[in-house]
This record gives structure tokens, sequence and C-alpha cells, in this order.
């Protein structure tokens, strides 16, 4: 078999050869090569070029090729083929991957992809096709292995040979009763450790872990996790088993979720595709709305700076720390709602547990905004003594920040440890809660829990 770097040597070569119709050597040297590897080979191909490569691979490595590909890639390819090619491929592809690639596509492109499939293709695809978008139907392979429990491991290892060519996996085998409905997984280790006259009956521990057709794909996630699985059966509501969900599947769903929520973390709508696919006036909308909301947001900062500003006036050594200040805090809050947002996603907590995390956090604030407070004092300290920076009241200056570091540093933690479980009660996503937000609103509140400090500290004496 070919190895990568040995196949990306090859590309002027491979590229010469399309050019002069050389075809018979594109497919020698294609034909061995592993199809994830192939699949990323040939992303340094131009789309007329990868559509000629896809035309000449033997019909089972170009399919198993094509389901490695990016979503946007596959449907650029399916531009350059033609219809047998299409037709080839996606009737080759697993059920499951099919799918992922027609939900991403319009409607019309839908109905033309699905006529070029078998009938019995097509019956699997709009059975896919016809679960809630977000669920694990969608996700799921109609292509597993189902056994008796009245068969023997002779039996069953005679029937994995017979048919195990239509099973996407077959690491664990699933027991159903005689109306379909799951009653145990079997691993295959069991078989092969096990005498060839045994039950399965005998095999069977009634310990399966299942998921629901109509749950959203982020169930999976926690559950395969959970339970350290390769794959899953899922049944729907009356138990029947309809289909298996594998493990790289749910990776593709961690990709996308955890895209997701980063985006949302960073202060923008989500995008619908990928970044250099994404219309340039549809970037600036996911991003403007966020960018608005987080401008409007910052001019109470300004707002809340007018009431103090006869403050400022007397004491402009005041306004020196104001960055410092508003950065710890703003830096404070990303942090909790970093910790919170991702300990939600894993599962970790829930809305329950929401005076469990207050508790937390006012200590980590706590402590947190001390070491700050006598970081800053040591240092207003030092410049006082080497420098003389900050006048003969130096020491009520460095006390106004140090406490005013502890109570921002303080509502920063708290404000960005809560945000997320209002967003969660509210029906939202806790990942809108994002850093940018929360620094945003730790702004406005710091001024005032600063210059409040700084009023009851200083007046009479700067103030």
């Amino acid at each position: 078999m070919i190895g990568i770097e040995a196949l990306k040597s090859q590309i002027p070569e491979i590229k010469a050869r399309i050019e002069g119709r050389a075809f018979g050597a594109i497919r020698r040297t294609f034909k061995d090569c592993d199809p994830a590897e192939l699949a990323e080979v040939i992303k340094d191909f131009s789309e007329q070029e990868q559509a000629v490569i896809f035309r000449i691979l033997p019909r089972a490595l170009s399919a198993s090729t094509f389901e490695y590909l990016d979503i946007e890639d596959q449907k650029n390819l399916l531009r350059g083929l033609g219809q047998a090619d299409v037709a080839g491929i996606l009737n080759d592809m697993s059920p499951d991957d099919r799918t992922a690639l027609l939900e991403e596509l319009p409607g019309p492109a839908v109905h033309q992809l699905l006529s070029l499939l078998s009938p019995k293709e097509r019956m699997v695809a709009r059975s896919l096709l016809g679960y809630p978008e977000n669920s694990v139907g969608r996700l799921m392979t109609p292509d597993y292995m189902s056994i008796q429990s009245s068969w023997t491991v002779q039996e069953v290892l005679t029937y994995i040979r017979e048919r195990g060519d239509v099973s996407e996996s077959f690491n664990d085998l699933y027991v159903i009763d005689p109306q379909g409905k799951l009653a145990d997984d079997i691993h295959i280790r069991s078989l092969l450790l096990s005498p060839l006259d045994t039950k399965i009956e005998n095999l069977m521990n009634h310990t399966c872990v299942s998921l629901s057709v109509s749950e959203e794909k982020e169930a999976a996630i926690l559950i395969f996790r959970k339970y350290d699985k390769v794959t899953l059966p899922v049944v729907d509501s009356q138990n029947f088993l309809v289909g298996i969900v594998t493990i790289d599947d749910v990776m593709d769903v961690v990709e996308e979720t955890d895209t997701e929520d980063i985006q949302k973390f960073g202060g923008l709508d989500a995008l619908d595709e990928s970044y250099m696919s994404t219309p340039m006036l549809e970037m600036i909308k996911k991003r403007a709305r966020w960018l608005v909301i987080l401008f409007l947001g910052e001019m109470l900062t300004a707002t809340a700076m007018t009431f103090f500003q006869d403050e400022l006036a007397r004491a402009v050594v005041l306004a020196l720390f104001l960055p410092l200040i508003i950065s710890s805090g703003g830096n404070s809050g990303s942090q909790a709602a970093t910790l919170i947002v991702r300990a939600m996603a894993l599962g970790e907590i829930t809305l329950k547990d929401w005076w469990k995390v207050f508790k937390r956090e006012v200590f980590s604030g706590l402590a947190l905004g001390t070491i700050l407070g006598l970081i800053g004092f040591i240092r207003i300290a030092v410049w006082s003594q080497l420098f003389h920076s900050y006048g003969e009241h130096w020491l009520l200056i460095s006390a106004t920040v140090s406490l005013s570091l502890v109570g921002v540093v303080l509502w920063g933690s708290l404000s960005g440890s809560m945000l997320p479980f209002v967003m969660k009660s509210i029906g939202a996503d806790p990942a809108a809660s994002s850093a940018p937000f929360v620094a945003t609103l730790v702004d406005v509140t710091g001024l005032i829990i600063y210059f409040t400090v700084g009023a009851i500290l200083l007046r009479g004496i700067l103030l």
C-alpha cells in the first residue's frame, strides 16, 4: 500500500498523466491506496482533475474515498461528475454518510440525487431523511448484524461469513427477539472465545445500552463517552432495533458541535458552512449582530464613566488603573464562563448544580481577587518608593486598587459562571453567553465597583 508521503511526491507526475490522458497508469497508482489518505491527497488537485480521478477509480474505492471528503468538497465534486459516476458513488456510500451529504443540499438537488439511487438505496435514504434534522435517526446506518438468542456460536459465525459484508461494523452483534425488538448485544470477542456449540442466550447479560431514534445527536456523544463504545444500537419508541451509530459518525458530530460552540463563544453567530465557503455578506451578517450588541453594551461603560467624571477630574491617578481593573474582571468572567459552558457540554454539571457552582466561584473569586489585589498593591508600593509616581497618598490609592480588584474579580467570576445557567434555563444555548458578552457586562459593573470603592476610601482626601 502506498503511503501518503509517497502519494504526495507523485502529484506532479499524476497531473501530467491526467493532461496526457494516461488513465490506466493513474488507476494503477491509486488502486491500492487507503481511502482516507487518498481523500487527503486528492484535495491538492483542481476540481476538474478530481473529477477525472474519481471517474477512473475502481467503484468501491471511489465511494470509500468520497466518504472521507469534507461536505463542501463532496458538493463541489458532484458538480463535476457525470450522472452515472454520481449514481455509482451514492449507491455505494454508507447510508449515514450519504444522509450527512444529502441534508446539506437544497431540496431540488436532493430530489435529483435520490432519483439516481437504486430502489433499495432510495428507500433507505428517504427513511433516514424522514427523521428530525438533528436526531440520532439521521446519524444511524441500517447496515448492522442482528442475531437470534436461540442460535449457537457456530451458526452466528457462519452467518457472519455469509452476510458480514453488508454490515458497517460487527464489533458488536445485536440479539433481537422474534418480533425484532432489541434484547442484548454480544461483543465479537465473546463469540471467538466460546465453544462453538454455546447458545447465544448463555452469553447474554442484558446490559445493552441503546440510543433512541428521536434523541438529539448531542445525546449520543455523552453516551458513547460514558460507556466507551465503538457502536451503539438505535431503537424506536417500542424498542425495535432500527439501526446502529458508529464512533466515526459521533466524532463528526463532536467536531461540528465544538466548532459551533467555539464560534458562539467568540462572539458571533455559528457559521452554517466552513470559513472559506461562507459568502462575504453572510460572514459580515454573522459577525455584525454580536459586534453591534457588544458595542452598545460597551457604550454603557462610557455612560457609567460620566457619573464619575468629577471624581476623575479631581483624582486623575484613578484613571491610570482603569484598564487594569476592567481587564481583570473581564478575564475572570471569561475564565468562569468557559469552564461552566464546557462542563455543561460534557454533562459534568446540570441546572440543579447552580448553587454548588455559585459557592465554588465565590471562594475562587475571592482567592483570585486577593492574589491580584496583593500584586497590584506591591506594584504601586514599589513604584511609589522608587519613582514617587502616585504622590503622598499612594497607600490609599493602592488600597483602592487592591480592594476593587477583589470585588471586580469576584463579580466577574460569579457573572461568568451564572450566566450560562440563566441561558440554559430559558432554553438558549449556554455558549451564547460568550466571553465577549461576559467581558462587556463586567466592564460596566467593574467601573461602578472601582469608583465606589474609591469614593469611600478617598473621600475628603483626593475626592
